[in-house]
């Protein structure tokens, strides 16, 4: 006989556990989370916070090699034992089973195993069987490997794997020039990799406003990350301690190291939804601006739903869909006004549109930009490239988007979200206070120039 609930949650990630503490706590429901790989998701344990220490590192690294002489402090060169920053990255994570604690603490039943729909209010793991009114599918997502000649023999890494490596490879070759292949590019070519990245699009960040992801890309290249747009791989082949990656056109990449960062592909096999009738679209869920699928009483959030993939848009997610189920909730997802963030260095922040984006709405644009090397903070750092831009309406001098390449760019965009959901416009931004010096200025700075 199955056991059952008030809500079933697929998965253990940022949106299953936002969705059991809301549920729980605002409605008392009684909660299963099942979890077939690690509790707590990927985020604070293979993802987000493992790899922002990386780059936290990375950055250290970096500015003693590269400012500490120039500001007049000896301390010589600084080499990574990259054992040494695993060893740190593994202190500052919570263990497994302080995960299970805390969940079982948390009054939630854990149950550890793959999960099958066998049909809509009813899942298996392994000899147990689970039923509940609501369903909350949150299975997230993994890494995408191309269907590419040769890459069975090649013994790759992703955002995982690259996290546990114990020695710098010599020559790393990024496969996708995305916010993880980004990030992870310019952690070990600090490090002291040899790094080049593969990029199908025109532009790396190819969500980002162009002129921002351009600046980036210029920030990448004065380091000696080499960029290859356009292109992709066609085949792999394996030559003793080396991956020989042929690109379309010809030109032979080897490298110690293959890093795949093109994709993601949702965690959906096994869990066979179309046997509850759900409906997907190349695996993800489809679901509506309440987070519900095709199926009453089936919700889905975080990667594995049709959406922007980012944690806090699946703890969002999650929070629109418990309300849904228990309260009726009158919230929608919207996305409009959203900040991201690239955490390289500099950081690529945006909120709102791009001026493509802008312009395709109808919008008659324009857009003003200040660049960072101009900035007093930045110039104690040498920072040579970055930008600050707005894009706003030229009638309503409404601000459609911000985009901003700068240390602390992901802290500028976030607290801009609340004041383009009011209608802030370019010349409030113009008229506001700001702090000297700091980088958040460059936002006045680009504002300034609307003024007529």
């Amino acid at each position: 006989m199955a056991d059952k609930f008030d809500l079933i949650v697929i998965g253990a990630g940022s949106a299953a556990r936002d969705a059991a503490a809301k549920a729980s706590r605002e409605y008392g429901a009684r909660v299963a989370l099942i979890e077939r790989t690690r509790w707590g998701g990927s985020c604070p344990n293979v993802a987000c916070r493992p790899t922002k220490a990386y780059l936290v590192a990375a950055e250290l690294a970096y500015s003693v090699n590269e400012l500490s002489e120039w500001m007049g402090i000896d301390c010589g060169p600084a080499s990574v034992d990259l054992a040494r920053v695993r060893a740190w990255k593994d202190s500052i994570r919570r263990a497994q089973e302080s995960w299970i604690e805390v969940l079982t603490e948390a009054g939630y039943e854990l149950v550890a195993g793959e999960a099958t729909f066998v049909a809509a209010r009813t899942l298996r793991v392994g000899d147990r069987e689970l039923t509940a009114d609501r369903i909350l599918i949150a299975a997230g997502s993994r890494t995408a490997v191309p269907r590419v000649p040769g890459i069975d023999e090649v013994d790759w890494i992703d955002h995982i794997t690259a996290l546990e490596l114990e020695e710098i490879p010599e020559s790393l070759l990024v496969v996708g020039g995305g916010p993880v292949g980004l990030e992870f590019a310019q952690i070990f070519a600090r490090f002291g990799s040899r790094v080049t990245i593969v990029n199908r699009d025109s532009q790396i960040a190819a969500r980002s406003d162009t002129e921002a992801a351009n600046e980036l890309h210029a920030a990448f290249e004065a380091e000696g990350i080499e960029i290859v747009l356009d292109s992709a791989v066609e085949s792999f082949a394996g030559e003793r301690d080396t991956t020989v990656a042929t690109l379309n056109g010809g030109r032979e990449v080897r490298v110690a190291r293959v890093l795949l960062a093109s994709g993601r592909v949702p965690n959906t096999e096994e869990l066979a939804p179309e046997r509850a009738g759900v409906e997907t679209d190349r695996g993800y869920i489809v679901v509506d601006d309440r987070q519900r699928t095709t199926v009453e009483g089936i919700w889905a959030a975080g990667d594995v739903a049709i959406g922007p993939q980012f944690t806090p848009a699946a703890q969002y997610q999650a929070r629109i869909a418990v309300e849904d189920m228990f309260g009726g909730g009158a919230r929608y997802a919207d996305y409009s006004v959203m900040p991201t963030a690239i955490f390289t260095d500099p950081e690529l922040g945006s909120v709102g549109r791009t001026e493509r984006e802008a312009r395709a709405a109808g919008h008659d644009v324009d857009a003003v930009k200040h660049p960072l090397p101009n900035l007093t903070r930045a110039q104690y750092t040498r920072m040579k490239h970055g930008l600050f831009k707005i894009v706003f309406d030229t009638g309503t001098r409404k601000v459609l988007g911000v985009h901003v390449v700068s240390r602390g760019a992901s802290d500028i965009v976030g607290g801009l979200a609340p004041a383009l959901q009011l209608g802030v416009t370019v010349d409030d931004l113009a008229y506001m206070h700001h702090v000297y010096p700091s980088y958040s200025e460059g936002l006045k700075a680009a504002a300034e120039k609307a003024l007529a």
